[in-house]
Parts: C-alpha cells; structure tokens; sequence
C-alpha cells in the first residue's frame, strides 16, 4: 500500500506506529498545474477553501484545516485557523466564525502558493527516501488535559451555549411525554451556528439496532443509535431547505441555509452557517478507546491494536470488533457498523448521504462535542475520526476530502442521567426542525411504538425510514427539474447515480481495508431494491 511517499507491506503495529507519527513523508509531486483552476479562483468562482483542496487533489499534496490561537493583541471574540500543507504551516486567518477563518486561512496560503505555480510550469519531484522515525505518544496525564479544556471552553462560547440548547429542546420535547422519559440516556443532536446564535435543528436518542431480518420496501430502520437518528433526521432537515430553495419562491428561497456555485450548480452551506454534531456519550466502537492504552508497538499487541482501533459492528445493541471471532458475519441477524466508523465515514463523504449529493456538496460538521461526564479525553475520537484516514484526501474525487472537526469535551446535556428502567430501554425518539411532535421508535423492532405522538400511517413505518428518504428526494427532483433523478426506478439506482459520491467511498472503504483497521460489512443489497 502506498502510504505517504513511500511504500511497503503493512502490518497492525506498523498502521499504529504510523498513526501516531506527526510526519507524513513525501510532498508535493510532480503534475501539470491545470490554469482554468487558478483563474477560477481569482475570478471569485471558487470559494479559497475548495481551491486549495482542489490543487491538493491535482498536485498529490496533503492538506489540512488546523485550529490554532489568535496572534497580536486583537479585542473581542474571533476563531483561528491556519493551512498546513505537507506539514508546513502558513499564515494564520481569523474570522467571526470558524467557517469565515478557515477561508481566510485558506486565502493567505494562496496568496503564498499561487506565485509559485506559474501556468504550466512544474513542481520539484519529491525526493524518495525512508519512513519517518517513530515519534512516542506524549505521555499526557488528567491534570495536563483538563486545563486546556476547561480554557477552550472558556474561550469558544459554542461549547457552553449548545449543551445548553439541546437540554432545553430536550425537555420541550419530553416533558410532554413522561413516559419516554428513559429515550434521553443517550443523545445526540445537530446544531447550526448563524450569526443570530445556535440552534438545534436535528435530534435523536437510542441505543440499538434492529433485530429483524433485512428487508426488501425499505421501512424498517436498521440502525436506531443516537448519532444515526439524529443524522437522518438531520437529512429531513437538509430536504426541507431544498425544497425552499428550489422553490422559485424569492422570499421563500432566501430563508434556505443554502447557496447555489454559479458553474457546477451544486448547493453548499452559506458562508456564514456552521454545522456542529453534539453527543452525550463516545459513540461505540474506536473512540470508545481506554485512555490508559498507549500507541506504542513497545508496549501493546497487536491483538489489542486490532480490536481497539479496528472498524467494528453493532449486533442487537452489542459491539464488536471486526476481527472478533464472536463476530460471525454469516449471522441472519442485520449488522451495522458502529457510530465510531459512520462518523469516520460522514467526516470523509459527507452527512448529506448519496441521495442528497445529487444536489449539495459534501457537508461536514465543523466540531464535534461530547457532553459524557465519564470521560477525560477525546483521544479515542481524534484517533477513529482523524488518525485512521490520513492521507486519503489525494485519493478522492473533487470537493471530497478528510474535514478535521475540532473535538472537545463539553458539560453534559443530560446531567440527570435517564436510566433505562422500563420497557422504554429499546425506545428512541427523532425530532428536526419544523416537525410538530417527536416521533418513538423501537430499535429493536425497527418501527414507530402505538403509542408514538406522531405515526406516519398503520404500518408504522418511522419516518426516518429508506422510503421515506426516496419520498423526499423524489420531491426536491420534481421541484428541480432533474429529470434524470426522476427516472430512477429503485433506491438502489438513485444512490449508485451519485458517481462522485460512490467512488468517494469505495476509496474510503479500501483505504480503511488497506491500512489494517478491517473490511466494511455492508448491509445486503435487497434492503435498497426498492421503489415507491
């Protein structure tokens, strides 16, 4: 496998060794530079952001978004960021927002770059030579960590206000329903930072996934955990706002959260929205990585490194790893892979799913923000979610990248807890903005509960369920006038048309492969061969 610049078999102490070292070997290789690109950019029809990542692409650079501090004496609240290409860092950029920063930041380290790519000149060959050396694991303790917590926290309001907003819906929505009470032991919400303030557009809770058999009309829920409910209804979030925007409604089309690229068409976030991803609990699998087991091929087997840090699945609620000989991927029952790796994955191809990247660009949360008062680190999350898929970005199609969320500890949403004493342990809710009640699902069942304040019908099929997606998008299609969405005569069909969107993730899939952490187990192919 090729791995930086260099290349040779890899073996499990070997993908660890490399994930702990700072240096990535290599730099930038030799390759035409495409001039369309460049003028693109100084024209102003490339946002700075995605003009450096795509000459990363072109050039076979690594690129990276770092959060850093702001420099000087500067009044009032601003974020920092700065680019760091093949670990060489350049200037840093601030802004009100992160998003408006990492721009600026994107922008100083063009106006450095550019000169040096004069239209069809090219760049030096990067000379070949040995692998890095070993870097050891800082050997960081509690009383190191949480002092610059507890100053991020001070510094970034969004760590306070969000926990602070999501129990607030939180309470909204439940208090109404005392007997749902127990859905709130594991939460997970999707927040929006505007320049009006935080807001919480998407929630789920739950902790388990079906146990039923899969099947071919798409409406059984596979996977009700927290971060996957919330991801799905924050996708009937996204739908909402694109049928504002395709609306051909002026007004109504200004209160979309998006804007169109004059010349590919596709949809991104305004500039001045962020997306943040709230948690109240390590979501299971490799982030949930004790924090006393150290990196070191010195000290730990690679049995231990196989099943920490390996991509794993969930069964009926129950976590594996992949290399786990209880693991019997011939089971009956339906699998899923766990929260850890499909945040892994969504940080790489997206949360918008491959039904949406029809219509937008790939959209990342900005940070991630884990209220578990169990915790003292988040290294288990920097480890699943960054360390396991450096160096992937060269190999992806365009506008696809690995988008580095800053992970922080933050106070906890749910401080009373919500055990789970009652027949409701199953029991999950969803709710996104602009629904009317909450919606309760059972995990293990797949399906809306009797007694759920909003049931879509007597089949009680969730409303977060495969068809009800393919509902939606059929819907956004129409308003759009995309013919060749419309078409389509299967789920199936309409994901495998997002071409981008596919090749994006087989790549992931065989780098993850690849780089020892294991084989993705996807579900069976009938749970999408369906039509409405």
């Amino acid at each position: 496998q090729a791995i930086g610049s260099w290349a040779r078999p890899v073996s499990p102490e070997t993908v660890v060794w490399l994930s702990c070292c700072s240096a990535t070997g290599g730099g930038i290789r030799s390759k035409s530079i495409p001039q369309e690109l460049i003028d693109r950019y100084k024209r102003g029809e490339t946002h700075a952001v995605s003009a450096l990542y795509q000459l990363s692409q072109v050039l076979q650079f690594q690129v990276e978004l770092k959060e850093t501090v702001t420099t000087g004496n500067i009044p009032g609240f601003y974020f920092a960021f700065c680019v760091v290409i093949d670990g060489v860092k350049y200037k840093t950029g601030m802004g009100i927002n992160k998003k408006e920063a990492r721009a600026s930041a994107a922008q100083l380290a063009l106006e450095d770059l550019l000169p040096t790519l004069d239209g069809d000149s090219l760049l030096p060959e990067a000379l070949d030579g040995p692998p890095p050396l070993p870097v050891k694991e800082s050997q960081s303790t509690g009383s190191e960590i949480h002092p610059r917590r507890t100053i991020y926290e001070r510094q970034n309001p969004i760590n306070e206000h969000v926990p602070q907003a999501v129990r607030e819906l939180l309470s909204k929505l439940i208090d109404s329903y005392p007997e749902v009470s127990a859905c709130r032991s594991t939460v997970a919400a999707f927040i929006t930072q505007s320049p009006s303030g935080c807001e919480v557009v998407a929630i789920g809770t739950g902790n388990y996934n079906t146990k039923e058999s899969a099947t071919p009309n798409g409406r059984v829920l596979h996977d009700s955990h927290a971060v996957v409910t919330a991801r799905r209804s924050l996708m009937r979030y996204l739908y909402r706002h694109l049928l504002l925007f395709f609306s051909k409604n002026r007004s109504l089309e200004e209160k979309s959260m998006f804007q169109q690229d004059k010349n590919t068409k596709l949809l991104s976030l305004k500039s001045n929205i962020t997306l943040h991803l709230y948690m109240n609990q390590m979501p299971k699998g490799a982030a949930q990585i004790p924090s006393n087991l150290r990196l070191n091929p010195l000290s730990i087997s690679a049995w231990e490194v196989n099943n920490q840090i390996s991509l794993h699945v969930t069964v009926e609620g129950k976590v594996f790893s992949v290399f786990s000989p209880t693991f019997d991927q011939a089971a009956s029952r339906v699998v899923s892979m766990s929260a850890s790796d499909k945040i892994t994955q969504w940080q790489v191809l997206g949360f918008q799913g491959a039904l949406l990247s029809h219509f937008t660009e790939p959209i990342y949360v900005s940070s991630i923000l884990v209220g578990d008062v169990s915790c003292c680190d988040v290294r288990g999350m920097e480890i699943a979610v960054n360390q396991r898929v450096d160096g992937i970005t060269p190999r992806l199609p365009m506008y696809y990248c690995v988008y580095r969320p800053h992970i922080s500890l933050v106070p906890t949403a749910c401080p009373e807890g919500g055990a789970n004493t009652n027949a409701q342990w199953s029991h999950g809710i969803n709710w996104s903005q602009g629904d009317v009640s909450l919606e309760v699902v059972d995990g293990l069942e797949g399906k809306t509960v009797e007694a759920s304040p909003f049931k879509s019908g007597p089949a009680l099929a969730s409303r977060l369920c495969k068809a009800a997606m393919l509902s939606r998008f059929n819907l956004v299609a129409q308003e759009a006038s995309r013919r060749d969405l419309l078409a389509t005569v299967s789920y199936r069909e309409a994901k495998m048309m997002a071409k981008p969107y596919q090749e994006a993730k087989s790549v992931l899939r065989s780098y993850l492969a690849q780089q020892g952490y294991g084989s993705w187990v996807a579900k069976p192919p009938v749970s999408d061969h369906f039509s409405m």
